[in-house]
């Protein structure tokens, strides 16, 4: 019986290319764009196009008649921001005032308010607390409250006649004019040492304006007010970020350290804080930015006053704009309080941030010696 045999197939060349298919990849990747488009035209429209618009007003000199996008508004560059720091007069004088009493209103509220968070998360997460959920509410309620109700209700408490001077009259402590007295913290200090007059060397120039006597002067009481009200509202959010991050760590890293030896401090600096690092920059991040953006406080209890010691630069940026009609200055200071977060969040993050002990400086570190078998 014959086979037939089957003629082999011969490859020409040249012949029709293979056709490619759209991929598994190229329809998730039009899907991807597909579900997240209208998040970009939202967040375009109506942040990164405002952005964008309120750049150019600050390098305008609009007065908020008619559209800032016309010839006939006078382009003026960069004028409004050297204003800021270049030239001498009120404008310098009021952004560098403003700056002054926020550095000091950054350097009492994010630390206290990140301490007491954390003290209070730690309350809250002991093992032996009862009642439990009644302190995790009363610690966080203040937070969820308006804060233009309690920024009203503590004008009353820090008034003149108000419940804490009567409460400092029962100690023999005569209670200082909160919103009147435009002295700071430490220039009430030296003054009570009899220190009245300020010295002769720091009553020279300073930087930007300001001497260094007034540099110097501390937060006003009035600032102090507002700084207590902000560390007590705010920290019962800081305190819940801070009571995840406890309840996520290893019940067995604190028994493992318990068993070696370690103290109750000991526990808490090498086990319990290296683990809640993460949170801990995230609870400082926010209260620097927080910090630096207060406003509605200060809108409600002093406007800046008294004397200008409770001046922010959130606060002047809007008093500039909407009651002065300065839009373009008003711009300006907006966008350069934006600066000085995006600096500080950056170097907080490269101060916080986890170093390989490989990467550091080999005099610092112990030469290994390999163990003998």
């Amino acid at each position: 019986m014959a086979t037939q045999a089957t003629p082999a197939r011969v490859p020409v060349r040249g012949g029709a290319p293979r056709r490619r298919g759209r991929g598994t990849r190229s329809n998730e990747n039009l899907a991807g764009w597909l579900f997240v488009a209208p998040v970009i035209v939202i967040l375009g429209l109506f942040l990164l196009l405002p952005i964008l618009m309120a750049l150019w007003v600050s390098l305008t000199d609009w007065n908020g008649q008619g559209s800032p996008f016309t010839r006939n508004v006078p382009f003026v560059g960069v004028e409004n921001y050297t204003r800021l720091f270049a030239e001498d007069g009120l404008d310098r004088r009021d952004f560098m005032t403003s700056l002054r009493n926020n550095l000091y209103y950054v350097g009492i509220v994010v630390p206290v308010q990140t301490a007491l968070a954390l003290g209070l998360a730690l309350i809250v997460n002991n093992r032996r607390l009862k009642g439990k959920g009644f302190f995790r509410s009363a610690f966080y309620f203040p937070s969820v409250t308006s804060s233009v109700a309690i920024s009203v209700v503590f004008l009353f408490l820090f008034a003149n006649s108000g419940a804490v001077n009567k409460l400092l009259g029962l100690f023999g402590v005569a209670g200082p004019q909160w919103f009147a007295d435009p002295r700071g913290v430490l220039h009430l200090l030296l003054g009570a040492l009899g220190v009245d007059q300020p010295p002769a060397a720091l009553t020279g120039g300073g930087p930007f304006g300001l001497s260094w006597w007034d540099w110097l002067s501390g937060p006003s009481v009035a600032m102090v007010s507002i700084i207590t009200l902000v560390v007590w509202t705010t920290s019962g959010t800081f305190m819940l970020m801070f009571l995840a991050a406890l309840q996520n760590v290893p019940v067995a890293l604190d028994e493992a350290s318990t068993l070696d030896g370690a103290g109750r401090w000991q526990r808490f600096r090498y086990v319990t804080l290296p683990m809640i690092k993460p949170t801990m920059f995230l609870v400082v991040t926010l209260g620097l930015i927080g910090s630096w953006q207060v406003f509605d406080q200060v809108y409600v209890m002093s406007q800046g006053d008294p004397a200008k010691t409770t001046l922010t630069p959130a606060y002047l940026s809007y008093r500039t704009a909407f009651r002065e009609f300065d839009y373009g200055s008003g711009a300006a200071i907006s966008f350069v309080l934006f600066l000085i977060i995006i600096v500080l969040t950056l170097i907080q993050r490269r101060v916080m941030a986890d170093r390989d002990p490989v990467d550091r400086p080999r005099g610092r570190w112990r030469r290994r010696v390999p163990e003998r078998s």
